[in-house]
């Protein structure tokens, strides 16, 4: 099975299929929002909102645990996620598809792990499932490779974050993406980001940031992504020959 994690931009991509389900997952973390099941290509598909219905629930508040939890419980082995961003390169422009292979976190108060009671150290050195990284990057015009800087938020980053973020390697700047790709290796799910640039960020930018232009990007987008998606989807096979689904070997004290 296949699950999608996006936002309000993306819900188009369950009009592709034919919808089987629609229901709410109770997991130890909490309620998940209301996720759609249907079949897609042959395949079993969960589309879940991240933020919820009428995107309620802003970055710094959205249940990650619970999200990702109950990806698991309904049998989810790959998950594309959709993340909106703000670029730190030029040549990383607005309206550009970016499909990650690293992260930088700076995150500061969102719960990150499932293991609180146990003591396990997952391997993080390729962050992203490097399979559904060519599957999505041969599906369509994408930039290949970027280091994803995730935030706390609400707010936007100040110019000398920025600098920061870049002096680091940083190539776009998101509120989404973590502990979304960490919580989904601990439970060996194979997970990779479809990052789409709304925007320079502050001081990249001549303009101070508002968030209709992060809108504006994602709607005129937004068919483009769900394309990208469906092509993605079709061309995953059966069988996982990744290393994500043994990510807690060795892992555990």
């Amino acid at each position: 099975m296949i699950g999608i994690i996006g936002g309000t931009g993306i819900y188009e991509i369950v009009t592709l299929g034919d919808e089987i389900d629609t229901k709410v997952i109770k997991t130890p973390y909490g309620k998940s929002p209301e996720v759609s099941i249907f079949e897609l290509h042959g395949k079993d598909v969960v589309f879940m909102p991240r933020h919820a219905k009428g995107h309620s629930n802003p970055p710094h508040m959205v249940n990650y645990r619970a999200n990702v939890y109950a990806m698991k419980e309904l049998g989810v082995e790959r998950i594309i996620a959709t993340n909106a961003v703000g670029s730190l390169e030029k040549t990383v422009k607005p309206g550009d598809f970016m499909v990650p292979n690293d992260f930088i976190d700076f995150t500061k108060l969102r719960p990150g792990t499932f293991y609180d009671s146990r003591t396990v150290h997952v391997d993080v050195t390729e962050p992203y499932c490097n399979y559904m990284r060519r599957i999505i990057s041969s599906s369509g015009d994408v930039v290949e490779n970027g280091v994803y800087v995730c935030t706390e938020g609400p707010r936007f980053e100040t110019p000398a974050e920025i600098q920061m973020f870049k002096l680091m390697g940083g190539t776009v700047v998101g509120m989404t993406g973590i502990p979304e790709a960490v919580l989904a290796r601990e439970l060996e799910i194979c997970y990779a980001s479809i990052c789409t640039v709304s925007n320079y960020a502050a001081s990249i930018s001549p303009n101070n940031l508002t968030i209709d232009e992060v809108f504006e990007i994602m709607e005129k987008k937004k068919h483009d992504l769900v394309s990208l998606m469906d092509t993605a989807i079709s061309k995953m096979g059966e069988e996982r020959d990744c290393d994500c689904k043994h990510a807690l070997k060795g892992a555990e004290i």
